[in-house]
């Protein structure tokens, strides 16, 4: 009867070492980005003087009185406005980017790299540079002040990319369905409606997110454009910078309450978000 020899330990695998590695560092990396983030909502729920001390307060009471103070100080007509101008805006985008993108990818036109190219050289033009032009025929039209004045402008800003990325999402619909569509008498509003949508579905989802995101967060025009009625949240957050001194725990807490709407669609979205923004990378 022979004996058992004793088993050797099994070796681990020389790349688990190097992926636990790469593991902690993205880890480490992800707590570097998110880090003010996170600072920011812990400062919203500090008093106010807790906020600046030097070194900063780690462990305190938390309070929601800066919340309170935020929607005392009018928060949610600037939010409406900012509602309005970023809907309204997309829903626009959309419905002058789609028949573009289509007509630019399934049916281009002629020339159409100058068309493209045209449209996103017009971000290439400094804002600051048209603002003042801009300024005076809002006011010859007696639209100063106007959330509408907004909804056309962010329109015109988020149109050109838009238009860029629907045209991309477009080139990744297999041309045959188009073909069987035409083949069984479906009209361009039929393609597009009942087959390219459904398809495209992702993208459209992701370019409406994004052009969300950049109505939401615009400041240069709702700064120079609008005054109280029209105003919206990132000229709201301007507010808590006053001569008697920066209101920290106030502003982060107002931060907080404008950035948490996006979040929560970005969150909500997030599923055709990463399906869209990955269209046509895996063959």
């Amino acid at each position: 009867m022979t004996a058992l020899s004793p088993q050797r330990p099994a070796r681990r695998p020389r790349g688990s070492a190097r992926g636990t590695a790469l593991t902690a560092a993205t880890w480490a990396i992800a707590l570097l980005f998110v880090s003010p983030v996170l600072w920011l909502v812990l400062t919203a729920f500090k008093e106010e003087n807790q906020a600046a001390t030097d070194p900063p307060t780690l462990f305190f009471q938390p309070t929601l009185d800066r919340f309170t103070a935020v929607l005392g100080a009018d928060f949610l007509p600037y939010a409406g406005n900012s509602l309005i101008a970023t809907v309204a805006s997309t829903v626009l985008v959309l419905v002058l980017g789609l028949p573009a993108a289509y007509a630019l990818s399934i049916a281009p036109v002629k020339r159409t790299q100058d068309v493209l190219f045209f449209f996103i050289s017009t971000k290439m033009l400094p804002v600051v540079a048209v603002v003042v032009p801009i300024y005076v025929a809002a006011s010859w039209l007696s639209m100063l002040d106007n959330v509408w004045t907004l909804v056309v402008l962010y329109t015109a800003m988020n149109l050109p990319i838009a238009v860029w990325m629907l045209r991309s999402f477009f080139l990744e619909v297999p041309g045959a369905i188009v073909e069987a569509a035409r083949v069984e008498g479906a009209g361009l509003g039929r393609i597009l409606w009942s087959v390219m949508l459904p398809v495209m579905a992702p993208g459209i989802a992701a370019t409406a997110l994004i052009c969300t995101i950049f109505a939401w967060n615009e400041f240069f025009f709702a700064v120079n454009l609008t005054a109280a009625q029209a105003a919206t949240v990132p000229v709201f957050l301007t507010g808590f910078i006053t001569s008697e001194g920066l209101f920290i725990a106030q502003l982060s807490a107002a931060a907080v309450m404008a950035s948490l709407p996006i979040v929560v669609v970005g969150w909500t979205a997030q599923r055709q978000l990463v399906r869209g923004l990955s269209m046509g990378a895996v063959k």
